[in-house]
Parts: structure tokens; sequence; C-alpha cells
């Protein structure tokens, strides 16, 4: 068996460890010499007091600590500006990003706009960002996004478009899994989460481009992990195995789709978030369905390798339309079982603006082309009815 050439790329470093928040100055400590640090992060994880034990940490080993909690989700770029401004009035030379997706894609450009004069339109788009970054930390507080291990920040621009930076640049330095910190995560938020995080691994799968050994490797393991604890992790959010194990699951995913890029699910989802600020996890798991049945006749062999990851019930000698029908079975009863809302109507999306959402999913031209069928905006506009 020969292979088409490929390249798969990664963060420099995972560190996996139960509780290591609390010995996150040590870990630094022994990484970097940098000691001005800004630490970016949400008021909402600020106030709750999830951050206490590493800035505990940060301190004792001498670390001179600025805090940018003031990130949202679906981050506007005046947020990221505001975020290097503080960066710059510290000096700071290291950025350490805790959080959701939203403080990591934060963090990832903040260490590069901290380093350069480049403008921010400029960055937009695929290996345009010119030039070196600070050293970069991610530490992930939800089992979903994977922002930790990509390359990869996406921002909402003043007309409430969603706008992406994609440079290996954005690659952290050290990555921190401390599954601990997802403990407090309420059910809806885990079950969104954890869906958007199968998205990111079936995506990758089934990406027209880019797909490779590697990134499939990673995307079956994260889909195993991620099926088998999903809901037990939205049951009970204390259950460490299963907080681990999604933890685990959502970063192999995140490699996956760095690598082998994510394509219609998350076309589609970006408008959700740009109109009615839906978070991203949950705007994924609301769009999941329509497009893993529209993409069936293209993906039916690839959606048949996945069925034994997920535990779909299926008979060892299944021909392969009926694993690709029990794939797509398992992951609806999946969803159905998170307890995550399963219709645009119940996360407040009006029927008369559909049509602008189909318009508005058409310029999301680099995710679109991965997919494994052409999508038109006449399909858009019904996918987003059968989502309605």
């Amino acid at each position: 068996m020969s292979f088409t050439p490929f390249s798969f790329t990664t963060v420099g470093q995972i560190h996996v460890e139960w509780g290591a928040a609390s010995k996150l100055g040590a870990l630094l400590g022994q990484w970097f010499p940098a000691r001005k640090l800004l630490l970016v992060t949400d008021k909402g994880l600020h106030k709750a007091g999830v951050l206490e034990a590493a800035k505990a940490s940060l301190a004792a080993e001498g670390f001179a600590v600025t805090i940018f909690d003031d990130v949202v989700a679906d981050p506007p770029e005046a947020v990221l500006f505001d975020c290097v401004a503080e960066g710059r009035k510290a000096g700071a030379d290291i950025v350490l990003g805790i959080g959701g997706g939203s403080s990591m894609d934060v963090a990832k450009l903040a260490a590069v706009m901290l380093t350069t004069d480049q403008p921010l339109k400029e960055l937009y788009g695929i290996g345009k960002v010119q030039g070196a970054r600070l050293p970069l930390v991610q530490v992930p507080t939800t089992a979903g996004t994977g922002s930790e291990v990509t390359n990869i920040t996406i921002l909402t621009t003043p007309d409430d478009s969603k706008m992406g930076v994609v440079a290996d640049q954005l690659y952290a330095d050290r990555v921190l899994l401390d599954a601990e910190l997802t403990t407090g995560l309420p059910a809806l938020h885990t079950a969104a989460t954890g869906i958007d995080a199968m998205v990111h691994a079936i995506e990758a799968y089934t990406s027209r481009h880019k797909k490779n050994p590697l990134s499939d490797a990673a995307a079956r393991e994260a889909l195993r992990l991620l099926s088998s604890n999903l809901v037990a992790a939205c049951k009970d959010g204390k259950d460490r195995a299963a907080r681990e194990a999604m933890l685990l699951g959502a970063t192999l995913a995140g490699q996956a789709f760095a690598n082998a890029p994510v394509a219609a699910v998350h076309a589609l989802a970006y408008p959700l978030g740009g109109r009615y600020h839906i978070p991203h996890g949950l705007s994924n798991a609301l769009m999941l369905q329509p497009v893993l049945e529209f993409n069936m006749k293209a993906a039916e062999a690839l959606y048949a390798e996945l069925a034994g990851p997920v535990g779909a019930d299926v008979a060892p000698d299944a021909g392969m339309a009926e694993k690709a029908k029990a794939f797509v079975e398992r992951l609806i009863a999946l969803m159905d079982a998170s307890g995550a809302p399963r219709r645009l109507r119940d996360a407040g999306v009006a029927e008369e603006m559909l049509p602008q959402l189909a318009a508005d999913a058409m310029l999301q031209t680099r995710l679109l082309g991965n997919n494994p069928v052409e999508v038109t905006e006449a399909d858009a506009l019904t996918l987003y009815r059968a989502a309605f």
C-alpha cells in the first residue's frame, strides 16, 4: 500500500493530568523563561473561581499576571484589539489562554499581534501571518472546540460575518489538559460542546481535502471516546472518567480537523452564531443531522467505517448501506439523549430569516469546498428548513 503525500502538524507538547491547573506555574516555569504573562479568559470563568488555583500557582512561581477577561462568545474584532492593548501595556512576553474556544482563539491572535504591526485585515485567510509570535500556552475548560490544538482563529467582523485566520503560527507551544476544570460545565454546555467535537471528527474524516491516515486515526479515536462518554458526562458532571475521556476526545478531534478541514456543518453553523449569537457548539449540533443525511450518498462508505467507533448497533456482516444508516441513527440517538436543543426554532431562530442564513452560508467558501457534496444556496435553504 502506498500513501498519497500528506502533512500532519500539531502543537509542540500536550500535557494531560487531572488537577494540573494547580501546578500550572511550576510547569510554565520549566517550559519558558518569560514571566510577564497575559492571561486571556472570560468573566464567567473568572467570577466562578475556576482560575484561582492557576493564578495562585503562577504567582508562586514569580509570574506577573495581567488578566484580560472580556472575551465573549463569537468574539468581535474589538475584543481582540482590547486584549492586545492590555498585553502591550503590561509588556507581556507570554500568552496563556484559559477557557473555551473563544478565549483560546483570542489568545492565539493576541500572541501574534503583540509581536507585529501587521494589520488584522491582512491576517485573514490561509497562511497570511508573517513572522513569529510570543510563547503561547492553551488550557481548555470545555471539551468541544479543540481550539487548543488548532491553527485557526475565528472572529466576528463589524457586519456580523465570520472571518478566519489560519496559520501555523497559531499552533500553541504547550497545551495542558486538566479535565477537572471541566467538571463545573452545565449539562447543556457539556452536550453542545461534546457534539461540536464529534462534528469536528466526522467532518475531518469525510473532508474532501487533506484527509490522511493520521487525521483519520485521531478522528476515529475521538469518536470512540466522545460517543461512549457524552451521555455520562451530561448526567453527572463530576464523573471523572467521562470528563477525562471527553476532553481527550475533543483534543483528538481538534487535531484531526486542523489537518483535514471541516465542511458544511460549520459553514451553516457560522451564520447562526453571527446573526443570533448561538454558541458555536450548539449551532453545529443543530445542523449536524440534516447535513449528515444530505451527504449520505457521497459519504456512505466513510460513514460505514465510523459505525464501529461510535458504537452503532449493527450486525458484523451488515452491508455498507446498513452500517452507514446505523452510524447516522446512533448519532441522532446520542444527540436526543444529551438533552441539547434539536431544532432551530428552539434556539430562537425566526423562520423568515432562513433565506438570509442560506445566503450567509454561501460566503463560507473555505469550508464548503471541503464537503463531500457540493452545497448550493438552494441546498443550504433546504438544510436550514430541515433543521428548523
